[in-house]
């Protein structure tokens, strides 16, 4: 099939954008008042193709509620983690569950398989035959189109090498402006101004073609 499966590892999306932000010149403060354009990179994902499922492993601050809400109206399966928990790294069950989500994707549409698009930067566990890019490569096998979006100062480059390979490799960096935009800062902080995001253009993004 032509539809996609997403996959979008919010975690790691956000804090490696916090990261990157830090080092662009966004004013003071940057990396505290980036935020994710969360409908830009819904549209970046599938790049307007149609939709099978979309899932998203999240955290549950009260403040995110809203747009938890606002992704589920747009059909967009949240799952959500308390990042607090004790006794488990914060993103070890939103990882596994992630996993395990492509992975009954993968049996309950085995013999029609469609294009599996995978947001995060982390392949961890792969020389174990555990994680994200063991579980691509077991989809892909299988018939599965791959895709992943990441920042490229982030991405494992095991998986990241296989991706440009086997697949498309998208920098979301290539798409910082859209993706992204800027809270102005806080009362009390040194002034720093707000930023809109910039129009996503998708005509520079690649897509998985038909083996």
């Amino acid at each position: 099939m032509d539809s996609v499966f997403i996959y979008w590892d919010n975690s790691n999306i956000f804090h490696e954008a916090q990261r990157l932000t830090g080092e662009r010149n966004e004013g003071a403060g940057a990396r505290y008042r980036v935020r994710i354009n969360f409908d830009n990179m819904l549209r970046l994902a599938h790049a307007d193709r149609p939709t099978e499922k979309a899932f998203v492993a999240g955290s549950v601050p009260p403040e995110m509620r809203q747009l938890w809400n606002r992704m589920e109206s747009k059909g967009v399966e949240v799952q959500l983690f308390d990042r607090g928990s004790p006794g488990r790294e914060e993103q070890e069950i939103p990882d596994r569950v992630l996993q395990l989500r492509m992975l009954e994707d993968a049996l309950d549409y085995n013999g029609d398989p469609g294009i599996v698009v995978l947001l995060t930067g982390d392949g961890a566990g792969y020389l174990e035959g555990a994680g994200f890019h063991s579980t691509l490569e077991r989809m892909h096998k299988r018939g599965w189109r791959v895709e992943i979006l990441s920042w490229a100062h982030s991405c494992n480059q095991r998986m990241r090498k296989w991706a440009e390979k086997n697949g498309v490799f998208i920098a979301l960096d290539d798409f910082y402006e859209a993706i992204t935009f800027m809270e102005p800062s806080s009362p009390g902080f040194e002034l720093a101004p707000a930023r809109e995001s910039a129009e996503l253009d998708l005509l520079r993004r690649p897509t998985a073609q038909l083996r």
